[in-house]
């Protein structure tokens, strides 16, 4: 299942009569079929629940337990794919599912397994921490004891993947009611916090999805090689991070984006975009220093390339 195979071609729309499309990348399409890769990780989700109705005491062995978790350091990696509860092993197949069949094809099987297993990780690394600040602000014993373990970390990685290859695809809320690709990280946390608040022991898979959201949207936004584009991350207006908010809290998301990105992002932006000069004075020097440097250069290397020759003719002379 953790074989890799060659980065496919992304999925293109054919272009409509008189469309500009030169030097636009190709637009992605919603993928039709399950792919095996998700088939192969549902299998592992509903098998990680069926050993843990089998083996209750594997719990302890697999998911995060915050007092248990030294020496038991392997729990951070293995937590993000065991579901404890039919219902989160059902929705989690089915979310990896329908999210998978549109973001492998358009990534590879091995971009889609690394960002699986990155994602995972971190999460869980994480969701330990906030565990351990949230028992000694409280005192609470119950953030030590809980475990923590799920795919919605990586869920919630998936949606920010959704906004940024397919921001308008409409995706199903009810039965009558669909919201855009766009807007569902966004939802997302809004509800999530909402209901830690009305069922408070939910409040255990709110740091996870929020660290799942951020973590996705870093590596996507700077680290990501992009297959549309070529480049190194994604440094477009659209998948900003005040883009992952309606644009009324731009005020409050904006100083909180420069914060984290000259933080953690401004040894990562993508190198293949040019940083603009802003005063044309300097701009003009720079130039001239470099075409000084240039020809001097070059009348170096034809000097040489005129004295070798009579070196070569006196030596033959003797």
């Amino acid at each position: 299942m953790m074989e890799s195979q060659p980065l496919q071609e992304p999925t293109a729309t054919a272009p409509a009569a008189g469309e500009e499309t030169a030097g636009a990348p190709p637009a992605v399409v919603p993928g039709k079929e399950f792919t095996r890769t998700c088939k192969g990780l549902v299998v592992l989700l509903i098998g990680g629940y069926v050993l843990l109705q089998l083996l209750p005491s594997s719990l302890n062995y697999l998911a995060i337990i915050p007092s248990k978790t030294i020496p038991y350091v392997w729990t951070v990696f293995t937590a993000g794919y065991i579901e404890q509860v039919l219902p989160g092993a059902i929705g989690s197949s089915l979310g990896l599912l329908f999210c998978g069949k549109d973001i492998e094809p358009v990534w590879g099987r091995k971009e889609f397994l690394k960002f699986i297993i990155l994602v995972n990780s971190i999460c869980g690394i994480l969701a330990f921490c906030f565990a351990i600040g949230l028992y000694y602000v409280t005192g609470k014993e119950s953030f030590l004891v809980t475990p923590l373990s799920g795919f919605h970390g990586c869920l919630a990685g998936f949606l920010v993947a959704l906004k940024q290859l397919l921001p308008n695809l409409e995706l199903p809320m009810c039965f009558f009611w669909k919201i855009k690709a766009k807007w569902m990280p966004f939802f997302v946390v809004c509800f999530s916090s909402i209901m830690a608040f009305i069922v408070p022991d939910s409040i255990n898979f709110l740091p996870t999805l929020v660290s799942g959201m951020y973590v996705s949207w870093l590596y996507l936004r700077y680290f990501q090689r992009n297959p549309l584009t070529g480049l190194r991350g994604d440094p477009s207006d659209d998948f900003s991070f005040p883009s992952l908010f309606p644009a009324a809290m731009r005020p409050v998301t904006d100083p909180v984006a420069n914060l984290f990105d000259r933080m953690l992002c401004a040894r990562s932006r993508p190198s293949e975009v040019a940083l603009p000069v802003s005063d044309p004075t300097k701009a003009s020097r720079r130039r001239e220093r470099g075409e000084r440097v240039l020809e001097e250069r070059l009348a170096g290397d034809h000097a040489a390339d005129t004295e070798a020759p009579a070196r070569g003719h006196g030596t033959a002379e003797d």
